[in-house]
């Protein structure tokens, strides 16, 4: 096998493993944007009072808790 062929083949197995961990970041990137998403549903039903659950109660109270802050800090 000439260089150009080892050269050749070490390239061709790089752009794979390059191909393989961008379809898993990827992946990850479309596992958060639905763990977000679901997260922001779960508040939406849990603060119309769709949804009860006490594990979900301190969440919703340190959201809540986070946007009187944020309003606050805006309003100033």
């Amino acid at each position: 096998m000439s260089f150009f062929d080892k050269a050749k083949q070490a390239a061709g197995q790089a752009t794979g493993r390059a191909r393989e961990e961008f379809a898993e970041v990827q992946t990850r990137r479309d596992l958060d944007k639905a763990y977000k998403e679901l997260g922001e549903t779960t508040f939406t039903l849990v603060d119309a009072g769709e949804v009860t659950h006490e594990q979900l109660a301190a969440a919703v109270d340190r959201i809540r808790t986070l946007r009187a802050e944020r309003n606050d800090k805006s309003s100033q």
